[in-house]
Parts: C-alpha cells; structure tokens; sequence
C-alpha cells in the first residue's frame, strides 16, 4: 500500500526585528524526503501561507550541507515544490498517513499559534496516524489540544531542540521563546542525547521526534521503519 505524508515547512525568513536570515533548515526535510523517494511514498509539502519557503543559510554551508541535502538542491522537481508549495487550507481535507514538521528556527514564529496546523496534527494523531516533528518543528506541537482539552504532548516522551544548544547555536538572544522550557511547561518529558548536538530520536506511540539537526538521518529511517508497521 502506498504511503502518502504531508511535510509541513515554514515561510518565515528572518528573526523579528532582526536582518539576520531563517527559514527552513534543509536536511531536517531532504533526509526523509529521500526516504519517501526510496520508498515510493506520494509526498505533499505544504506551509502556512504556501508559496515560497526560504532557507536558512546556515543549513547551506559547506561543512552542514550534507551529500543527501546537496542531491536535492539541484533536485528541480524537489525545489519547484519548496518554491510553490501548498497552503496548509489547501490540504485540510485530506487524510495523510502521517505528518511530519519539518524544522529550522523560523518555526518558532508561523508554526505554534496556527489553528490550521493544529487542527491537522490532531485529527492525524487522535485517528492513530503517524506524528512527526525535527528540532524547533517541535514548537508545532506545543499548542495542540486533543478534543478532550488536554494538550498533546502532556504527559509524552518527546525530544526537541534544547537550550544549551540554543547557545551553542549563538540563536538564544534571537529566539521568540526557549522551546526547552515551553515543552516542559507543557508537561511532557523531555529526553535529550547526552552529548548536546548529537543524534536523538524519541518514540512514544504514534508520536516521534527529533532532537535536531543532527537527528535528520535517523529520524527518517524511523519514520519510514513506523510507516511499515
């Protein structure tokens, strides 16, 4: 059977009130789209607004950008749909085998407060479908409300960017919030890798996560080794 999955990116470009640029942190989507190419999954990527997703350059520089993320930027057929991607009401009726948001600092900003992509995370979660969020993505979830009250991630091992990365990252005066502690505040558990910046996936029934940008190799083959059970 054919897996179709929804990749849910951001449209932001810079940090508010602040030239420095954002946007979509590249191998945190092109690792598990490859996957989904691997695998012959049917693939939408779809942001808030639609249109154009940026990328954030500091994805896109020569120690970061992996050979998997360096296929895919000269993929025409992979950048045509960042370049024009779907609005988020366009795919509200649409049931997907899973859903995954993809990550990068500007989703702190377009991914926690729009009802939209609440509304889809939930219906997905609470029909049993996969869940899946990468780094700040993670801020995706932090808002959404099962139709009992209770938020989703209440109560769930779940993992995310953490804030002593944040400071390795030198994003914390940047940032409109410390992710860290809003998923606390939340009242989920959150597991990090020992070692800050390294690989970390967590799994807790149909929802993953991913710790961070380094995550994105293994958090795609556990999202596509999910899909096949």
């Amino acid at each position: 059977m054919a897996i179709n999955i929804l990749f849910i990116v951001t449209n932001v470009d810079k940090y508010a009130n602040s030239t420095l640029a954002t946007g979509l942190w590249l191998s945190e989507l092109t690792h598990i789209y490859d996957q989904g190419v691997q695998n012959g999954w049917t693939m939408t990527i779809a942001s808030p607004k639609g249109g154009n997703v940026p990328l954030d350059p500091e994805s896109l520089k020569p120690l970061i950008l992996d050979k998997v993320s360096k296929k895919y930027i000269d993929d025409r057929v992979f950048m045509d749909a960042l370049e024009n991607s779907r609005a988020i009401t366009d795919v509200m009726d649409t049931t997907f085998d899973a859903v995954y948001l993809a990550g990068g600092h500007a989703t702190m900003y377009d991914f926690p407060d729009d009802e939209n992509l609440q509304e889809i995370v939930r219906n997905h979660y609470e029909s049993g479908r996969k869940v899946g969020a990468i780094c700040h993505g993670v801020g995706g979830l932090l808002n959404v409300r099962l139709s009992n009250g209770e938020y989703l991630i209440a109560g769930r091992e779940i993992t995310g960017f953490d804030w002593f990365e944040e400071t390795l990252a030198r994003r914390k005066k940047y940032v409109p919030f410390n992710l860290e502690e809003a998923i606390k505040d939340r009242g989920a558990h959150l597991k990090k890798a020992l070692i800050p910046m390294t690989s970390n996936v967590v799994v807790d029934g149909n929802l993953i996560t991913g710790q961070n940008p380094f995550s994105s190799t293994a958090m795609a083959e556990v999202m596509a080794s999910e899909l096949k059970k």
